[in-house]
């Protein structure tokens, strides 16, 4: 059977100990994450876990339905329409092209953020097949640091 990708949304409760009781059923079985991203719903004592993960269509059913019997999880979103969006931060020695990285950074939905003395950064807010397309093509302006964030989906 075919890997496919899958983003899975979790709303939680916002209490200690359900971060590593979600991962921990992932380990638990086996299975790996590729990208984590948490954060507490605004106005709520909930959160949403945004969780990347590959298997076979039966893996994120079975993953899905364990999902739904942990305490204390409202809801679970597994679908295959969801907007995602994925930031990466990039610092570059002071020295490269500080507008041809500004321009780079534009064609991903980003810009320079901070410059300093010796350093700049620069930051994308993309798709997450975009973010690794400009990883790859900011490799030509010698990174010193690269910084890549958790996706973050909706459902559309």
């Amino acid at each position: 059977m075919a890997e496919v990708r899958r983003v899975i949304s979790v709303l939680v409760e916002n209490e200690s100990s359900v971060l590593s009781r979600v991962s921990g059923l992932f380990a638990g079985r086996g299975y790996n994450i590729e990208a984590l991203t948490v954060a507490p719903i605004p106005e709520t004592n909930r959160s949403r876990i945004t969780i990347v993960t590959k298997g076979s269509e039966r893996i994120i059913e079975q993953i899905t339905k364990q999902l739904h019997k942990l305490v204390p999880v409202y809801k679970v979103v597994e679908h295959e329409e969801m907007v995602e969006k994925e930031m990466v931060l990039v610092k570059f020695p002071i020295e490269e092209s500080l507008a041809d990285i500004q321009a780079l950074c534009g064609a991903y939905n980003g810009g320079i953020v901070n410059v300093g003395v010796d350093m700049f950064i620069g930051m994308v807010a993309d798709e997450p097949c975009r973010v690794k397309h400009f990883i790859e093509a900011s490799g030509r302006y010698n990174p010193i640091e690269i910084v890549r964030g958790g996706v973050v989906a909706i459902e559309r």
